[in-house]
């Protein structure tokens, strides 16, 4: 975290025009997470073996290895590092991406407020929000597929449910999918 708050400073400190944009200015956020490659993911995305009769396009999520594979067919994927559910808030099934959104904003449900009730009860898109760069909803839960602002989380099990990613992936598999997708989530 020291490293990407330090990094957040030099960069604004270069780039002071981006600063002062508006949280709704995607591009200039985009163009944070691709100047700070120190807030990547400690586990890097690449294309695996991946036999699966899933079409491709299909997204699964491994929660016990703390991995999403994008169906890419003939036996590959792209295989990406995760953040996934602490123990008490997992949970599995079939789904659909119902709704796609750049830097998207965060209501934190009450649920989540009742047992941390610091949280704000709500907080625009940008760089400092948890939701990340991009979020997936899957169907009509409470649940996505989104970045993080804690990039240093991805393969550990610290989320209130979410499948988190570190930004720069997420935004690759936003631009992969589209609405309708399939999305598995195995335990």
């Amino acid at each position: 975290m020291k490293r990407f708050l330090i990094a957040f400073f030099l960069f604004f400190t270069a780039y002071p025009v981006v600063w002062a944009a508006s949280p709704r200015d995607v591009k200039a956020f985009d163009q944070i997470i691709a100047e700070m490659s120190e807030a990547s993911s400690p586990i890097k995305r690449y294309q695996a073996w991946f036999p699966s009769d899933e079409k491709p396009g299909t997204i699964i999520v491994r929660a016990s290895e703390r991995r999403l594979y994008l169906i890419l067919g003939d036996g590959w994927a792209m295989k990406y590092g995760i953040g996934v559910a602490r123990e008490g808030f997992e949970w599995s099934g079939e789904f659909h991406v119902s709704m796609k959104r750049q830097w998207p904003d965060w209501t934190p449900p009450p649920e989540m407020i009742k047992r941390q009730p610091d949280l704000p009860k709500h907080m625009e898109g940008g760089p400092d929000n948890p939701l990340g760069a991009r979020a997936l909803y899957l169907g009509d839960t409470l649940y996505r597929i989104h970045g993080s602002n804690e990039p240093e989380t991805i393969g550990q099990a610290v989320s209130s449910g979410c499948i988190r990613m570190a930004n720069e992936d997420v935004i690759d598999l936003y631009n992969r999918v589209r609405v309708g997708t399939k999305v598995i989530i195995e335990p």
